[in-house]
């Protein structure tokens, strides 16, 4: 129960960017070049002055996602973007089928 909790309170929580930055153990720098070249969700509403910004648990786990990306296959960030959109467009899919009962695969 509890951990059902901590998920709903994740989900809810925001950060600033240098909270995003020390969660991904990443400087404020690389949040904002990759902001900047639209690699998160909603970067386009990110207008303001960066000490503004506030990410969801959504660009928590997207941020994580790319920066592994870009270790790990020594891939430039559009690169490590893409395969990123990749992989959450194959976690939809496979959710709505689970959601339909189609989930056999």
């Amino acid at each position: 129960m509890s951990r059902e909790i901590d998920a709903l309170l994740l989900e809810e929580a925001m950060l600033s960017l240098d909270e995003l930055a020390r969660s991904c153990r990443v400087s404020r720098e690389w949040v904002i070049e990759h902001v900047q070249w639209g690699l998160l969700p909603d970067s386009d509403r990110l207008q303001a002055s960066p000490d503004s910004w506030a990410f969801d648990s959504r660009s928590l786990i997207r941020i994580k996602r790319i920066i592994a990306i870009e270790r790990d296959f020594d891939s430039n960030p559009e690169l490590a973007g893409l395969v990123a959109d990749l992989i959450e467009e194959v976690e939809s899919l496979r959710t709505r089928l689970k959601t339909s009962g189609l989930d056999e695969y």
